[in-house]
């Protein structure tokens, strides 16, 4: 088999792999719960090509995103269920159905009349869904409720912005972030009381509190909360790098310095940052 630009190779490739006697014996072991990780961690190596701005490894990690979607259709077909196919004429009939103002008579709608119209879309889809279960005799798979379609599988601080997004559509919700403020100390004083009272599991519940209040404030001030945590986390990596680059400098490592040492070279860092250049 040679590379090819076609979609029907990439899929035939994916059937040679899954091929019985003669394909791939670790990808004929696989399922959808097996691979749904790989999935998760590929869309994360998209997302951080994205953040490099490395457009190269962009297109690679595309690639393999993309393996994830023809791996899990495969085995669908190999069930019976659906193929490849069935799911492009999935998202196309979608994408035609969410965009009346592109593909039918919705014209001219601003941006909020186009997200108020996508909205109702999407809540006529849910219900036909719940309709077509009942219908079939299935059990109902969805929640109901203000805070429903919110993915288990989303990053914490990612499904906590949703959740507070959901809330604050039927109006529990603060309308001055300086109140989010106020309840993010509030997180604080009581996280520091249940230290003073030793206890453990009660410290966990009131940190993850906090960190809940953390991405209220966030959406409040417009901030994603996952892409400012990324941006803390390279602050960091960039910042105690210079710390070992300059222990390293007189042969000495983080494990072999002081705390007050490795404070006055992260301060040095956090100047060297903020010089003009």
């Amino acid at each position: 088999m040679q590379p090819s630009r076609d979609i029907g190779r990439l899929i035939e490739i994916m059937a040679a792999l899954r091929t019985p006697g003669t394909g791939c014996p670790w990808d004929l072991e696989q399922t959808f719960a097996t691979i749904a990780p790989y999935t998760l961690e590929e869309a994360y190596e998209v997302a951080d090509a994205i953040a490099l701005g490395d457009v190269a490894n962009l297109r690679e990690e595309l690639g393999d995103l993309l393996l994830q979607v023809v791996f899990h259709a495969r085995m669908a077909e190999e069930e019976d269920r659906f193929d490849f196919g069935d799911v492009v004429e999935a998202i196309t009939r979608k994408l035609i159905r969410r965009h009346p103002h592109v593909f039918g008579d919705a014209r001219d709608l601003s941006s909020d009349e186009v997200k108020a119209l996508w909205g109702l879309i999407k809540a006529e889809e849910k219900r036909e869904r719940a309709e077509a279960r009942r219908a079939s005799g299935m059990p109902p798979t969805e929640a109901t409720g203000a805070l429903a379609d919110v993915p288990l599988a989303l990053p914490a601080l990612t499904r906590a912005l949703k959740l507070q997004e959901k809330a604050g559509k039927v109006g529990f919700d603060w309308n001055d972030p300086r109140a989010v403020l106020a309840k993010l100390r509030e997180e604080i004083d009581e996280v520091e009381a249940e230290l003073d009272a030793g206890d453990a599991l009660g410290v966990a519940g009131e940190v993850g509190d906090l960190l809940f209040a953390v991405a209220n404030l966030a959406r409040h001030l417009g901030v994603d909360p996952e892409a400012a945590l990324r941006g803390a986390n390279a602050k960091f990596e960039r910042r105690f790098a210079h710390i070992e680059r300059r222990l390293g400098e007189v042969g000495r490592t983080p494990a072999g310095a002081t705390l007050d040492e490795m404070e006055a070279l992260w301060s040095e860092a956090k100047q060297l940052e903020s010089k003009p250049r």
